[in-house]
């Protein structure tokens, strides 16, 4: 693999970590559809600036910084100029498996050095350990978004769903941001877990009666779960004006009785990452609390196994590649 020339907008980055994200595997797998393979995955990336083109001012050499699900976009539409560039309506280039600029398919972290817009590389603080930190990139934006869009924080009650890699982020900014959290899971086997990253209450959704005991109950839900549940008992456990946020992207449709939402004036909502300034935001939020992913570094030669153990649930609860053992 290739990467193009350093231009004078540009970051080549030696990469230091890349986080393995369950969006990695449903690309591989052809989940979401056909792919323009040979296809690098990894859009946790997290390295040092190792050069920087003639116009960039705001990295320099040396500097930690790191890569999301994103590495341009138009900036010229509506939702770009107000920093949603991950609903470019032009269509935002993705990390890898995208059209790059130069017609060419972008390849992402799994690599030793990527080539980055620098408006689109991000400044990773120095206080965050750069393994903790590559998957922020991803799960970590992809849950502070919609805590932060519906009004996570002091007096609301937030639901998540499933303690994974992206759940396990959801509960630490939302338990930093001042709600009280809940974690519903499959079983009880990880509740030491949620309430030691700060869940303050923790149920088994294979348990019936957990409906019925928080029937009403939430404010919000972040679901993140990239398989199919069963919205309607989810929406239940809404309170009026509740809304059941999507995070999670299963493969396969999920259904819906619209009576669910009638019901109490309640909301289904999707949402993907952020914009660049947002995912700014999440580092230094994540910085100013000492916030960082619970990880599992690997060399390179366990990437297929760790993808069979992500599959499994068998993480806790993200995979961070040492990139240094490509080499």
């Amino acid at each position: 693999m290739e990467r193009r020339d350093v231009g004078s907008n540009d970051v080549l980055i030696e990469i230091q970590y890349a986080g393995i994200c369950h969006s990695d595997i449903h690309t591989v797998n052809g989940d979401w559809g056909p792919q323009p393979f040979p296809v690098v995955p990894g859009h946790e990336i997290v390295g040092t600036v190792a050069e920087t083109g003639a116009d960039v001012t705001h990295h320099k050499v040396g500097d930690r910084v790191g890569v999301g699900c994103l590495v341009n976009s138009c900036g010229d539409c509506t939702n770009c100029r107000n920093g949603d560039e991950q609903y470019c309506a032009n269509g935002m280039v993705p990390t890898y498996a995208g059209v790059d600029r130069d017609g060419t398919t972008t390849q992402g972290g799994y690599s030793t050095h990527i080539v980055v817009d620098a408006d689109y590389v991000l400044s990773v603080p120095q206080n965050l350990d750069p393994a903790a930190a590559a998957p922020l990139l991803c799960a970590g934006i992809t849950t502070y978004a919609p805590l932060r869009r519906w009004g996570a924080g002091t007096g609301k009650k937030v639901a998540v769903v499933d303690l994974g890699g992206l759940g396990h982020m959801a509960v630490k900014i939302a338990h930093a941001l001042g709600a009280e959290v809940t974690v519903l899971s499959q079983s009880l086997k990880k509740q030491e877990d949620g309430l030691r990253l700060g869940a303050d209450a923790y149920h088994a959704t294979s348990d019936p009666t957990t409906f019925e005991q928080l029937a009403s109950r939430f404010d919000l839900i972040i679901n993140t779960v990239s398989a199919s549940i069963d919205l309607n008992a989810y929406l239940g456990l809404l309170a009026v004006d509740g809304t059941l946020v999507n995070v999670g992207a299963p493969a396969e449709p999920l259904g819906l009785n619209v009576m669910s939402l009638i019901g109490g004036r309640r909301s289904f909502a999707g949402s993907m990452i952020g914009g660049i300034a947002l995912t700014h935001e999440m580092l230094d939020f994540c910085a100013a609390h000492g916030i960082g992913s619970e990880v599992e570094v690997i060399p390179a030669d366990r990437i297929n196994q760790a993808y069979e153990r992500v599959l499994a649930s068998d993480v806790r609860y993200r995979f961070v590649i040492d990139t240094a053992t490509l080499n």
